[in-house]
């Protein structure tokens, strides 16, 4: 069966698994990794499918453009850089790929906690630079703690599934009923912010966990406690992230996203002078930061693929 009369425009690159296998089953693909949106918005209306990342958003004005569009597939896990709600009304089908990278998101968010209780980034700094600080270094372990999840679908379930080798007691808060599972316990976010040592942060970014990790939420926490974020960066207010960390509130950050980031993911905002606060978790010992890569592992690259066109193909060929 051909569907070459379909065809499918991929505006970021991917893993070349994406484009052979949509090939493999009969769809056209058509690239274009440079023109600007305004330009791709000009021959949109020739495709019925479009793959992004996130290198912009697929706003009102785009989706009108897109009169033919049948499909939108984000090869990533949130799809915030989509109008949904339009497109939807448009009858246009939405493909993301949390499955894809939410192993890759629960290890990195294991790997940053375990670093910063045991100081593994500062000590490994301050011997390359001569000094051989044992005592400074003392860590704490993560057995006995309690762990609270923020966020359970599909990088909440992986960080907690992670955690099942260790002694600790995990708590999850998710706005959504019975999703839980036996990797952790289903609380009130008032319950997990009075029991937990460490929270980390695993929801999408829209309206309501927007700015969610303010200072009302920080001082709200029963006990000082070790942040974990490898969601969304405009979920956290950096300034008052900050402030916790000064009053000592917020023990350690290991913040793989910033509110400061492009859209894309692929540049930070900053093209002059650094905010107060970003320069304090640029020097301050007991912050870890990576640049989004949690889900940007080898494997994911080769899995969110996959998946994606696993999607497709449920749509346009098992239900043919």
């Amino acid at each position: 069966m051909s569907f070459s009369n379909i065809k499918i425009l991929h505006i970021d690159s991917n893993h070349p698994i994406l484009w052979g296998q949509l090939q493999e089953l009969g769809f056209t693909n058509h690239e274009d990794f440079t023109s600007s949106k305004e330009e791709i918005e000009k021959k949109i209306h020739d495709y019925q499918g479009i793959i992004i990342r996130s290198r912009f958003k697929i706003d009102k004005t785009f989706i009108d453009k897109a009169t033919n569009l049948k499909f939108i597939a984000r090869v990533g896990a949130g799809i915030e850089s989509i109008d949904c709600e339009y497109a939807i009304s448009k009858n246009i089908t939405l493909f993301a790929a949390p499955e894809g990278n939410r192993n890759a998101v629960g290890e990195h968010a294991l790997g940053m906690l375990l670093s910063l209780l045991n100081n593994l980034n500062k000590a490994n700094l301050e011997i390359k630079n001569g000094h051989w600080n044992r005592e400074e270094n003392r860590g704490h372990e993560l057995d006995g703690k309690t762990v609270g999840i923020i966020g359970y679908g599909n990088m909440g379930k992986s960080f907690a599934k992670k955690l099942r080798g260790f002694d600790v007691e995990v708590l999850f808060y998710d706005i959504l009923e019975n999703v839980g599972d036996a990797n952790a316990k289903a609380v009130s976010l008032a319950e997990l912010k009075e029991k937990s040592d460490v929270i980390s942060l695993h929801t999408p970014w829209n309206s309501s966990t927007d700015k969610m990790i303010n200072s009302s939420f920080i001082n709200s926490c029963a006990k000082p406690f070790w942040f974990i974020n490898t969601a969304r960066g405009n979920s956290v207010v950096t300034d008052d992230l900050v402030e916790g960390l000064q009053s000592g509130k917020v023990l350690g950050a290991g913040l793989d996203v910033l509110e400061y980031e492009k859209l894309s993911f692929e540049n930070l905002f900053l093209d002059s002078e650094k905010p107060a606060a970003f320069n304090y978790l640029l020097q301050a010992k007991n912050v870890l930061l990576t640049p989004h890569i949690a889900g940007w592992t080898y494997e994911s690259h080769e899995k969110l693929a996959k998946v994606i066109v696993d999607k497709i193909k449920s749509v346009y060929i098992e239900r043919k």
